[in-house]
């Protein structure tokens, strides 16, 4: 069911989150000091493409707060409205709102991906 849920997500509109993320990368790995940010991205543009099968835990801890608030001012503020826009216009319709969950849950990790950490579920 994953499958084809993934499936029908990456064709409805999931490319647009995995080709932001993938672009935000190669933007931050332009520079040496960006390349860490830049991976993160890489990790997260894998989710954006295949979300259903999988869960997000956000850690609390200070080093990552410090670097959530520089990314979401240098890209991360573009990713969450992305994510939030589109989360909306799929929970519009009954059949989207699983994908628009999808987006919700991706605009919280475009706002806090330091310190994140992506799982399977069972």
């Amino acid at each position: 069911m994953n499958f084809l849920m993934n499936l029908i997500w990456f064709v409805l509109g999931g490319f647009i989150s995995f080709i932001s993320w993938i672009v935000i990368g190669i933007l931050w790995c332009l520079t040496i000091v960006g390349i860490p940010i830049g991976m993160q991205c890489f990790k997260f543009a894998v989710m954006a493409a295949v979300p259903f099968g999988r869960e997000i835990r956000i850690s609390d801890s200070g080093t990552s707060f410090v670097f959530n608030i520089i990314w979401m001012l240098l890209g991360g503020l573009a990713l969450a409205a992305e994510e939030v826009i589109m989360g909306v216009i799929f929970c519009m319709t009954i059949v989207g709102i699983p994908f628009g969950l999808q987006h919700f849950k991706h605009a919280k990790l475009a706002l806090m991906p330091f310190g994140a950490e992506i799982y399977r579920t069972a």
